[in-house]
């Protein structure tokens, strides 16, 4: 005889169903955009109903902000984790900031890249979008200016600014990323070293000096 309680389901609590949705948003933003996180959009690819995703999320455009939050924060602790990450144990600023150019030159990157320029296009119209671009912005300058600020103390770098070098690093990244929707197969090339070079410049290190060895 089979037991009633086999093929019983778990309910999941609450939190775990809105970080459940969380997710699904982030990885359809990452696939086909912001502007394909829909309640329906979601509730397909999660295998429930609209209702449900109206019951965490009643404004549609709160869950795009989380979404992109999401992904771009998970993008950040990937490339850059902070000093208590678990991956960073034993790495230094320098190998750090190595760690980082050689990622970010890989094709892996790409949809996140095409994440960033939709988000900054769609968050002229939708506000709790915008607030969230300009955290995760500033959350970026604030990591990089960290990871430089300690190997400043570490006597690896040398800067007289690190919250402007981390900005104008930040921003040579942000400017590369931006052909990757249209001509980036004839302009990528050109400008593969160009935020690691700027990088090398702003914190006083050799040509190559941020080249993983």
């Amino acid at each position: 005889m089979t037991s009633r309680g086999a093929g019983k389901q778990v309910r999941k609590s609450a939190a775990e169903r809105r970080g459940e949705i969380v997710a699904a948003a982030a990885r359809v933003g990452l696939r086909e955009g912001l502007e394909c996180v829909t309640r329906q959009r979601i509730a397909d690819e999660l295998g429930v109903q609209p209702g449900l995703i109206h019951h965490y999320f009643p404004v549609v455009e709160e869950l795009v902000a989380e979404a992109f939050t999401s992904a771009t924060t998970a993008e950040l602790d990937g490339l850059l984790p902070s000093a208590a990450a678990p991956q960073s144990v034993g790495e230094d600023p320098l190998r750090t900031l190595q760690r980082f150019f050689t990622l970010i030159s890989g094709a892996e990157f790409d949809d996140i890249s095409k994440l960033w320029i939709n988000a900054r296009h769609l968050s002229r119209y939708r506000p709790a979008l915008r607030d969230q671009v300009v955290s995760q912005e500033l959350r970026w300058c604030h990591r990089i200016e960290q990871i430089i600020t300690e190997g400043m103390a570490e006597q690896s770098f040398r800067c007289d600014d690190p919250w402007a070098a981390a900005v104008r690093i930040l921003a040579v990244v942000d400017g590369a990323g931006a052909y990757i929707n249209t001509s980036a197969d004839q302009r990528m090339a050109p400008l593969a070293d160009l935020a690691r070079r700027i990088a090398e410049a702003e914190l006083d290190l050799p040509v190559d000096g941020l080249r993983s060895p």
